[in-house]
């Protein structure tokens, strides 16, 4: 093997690290976009859940201001 052989195979071996190199930066900015992705949708089910619990509580406090009215109805009976 002379020096051009040699040569050659460097690079053949930088290309093909060129190349895993551009792969792997390829895969982050892909994992970036999808992490900012699910970010953005953990915040949304943050605050739906949020809304969703102010709603039952709200429900809640109705239901029992009927029963004690229903009570006070029955007891006036």
């Amino acid at each position: 093997m002379g020096k051009t052989d040699s040569s050659l195979l460097n690079k053949k071996d930088l290309n093909r690290l060129e190349s895993r190199v551009n792969n792997l930066i390829q895969a982050y900015e892909d994992l970036k976009k999808e992490n900012s992705l699910l970010k953005a949708q953990q915040d949304s089910y943050t605050a739906e859940r949020a809304s969703l619990i102010d709603k039952n509580e709200q429900a809640r406090k109705r239901v029992e201001a009927m029963i004690i009215r229903l009570k006070s109805m029955e007891v006036s009976i």
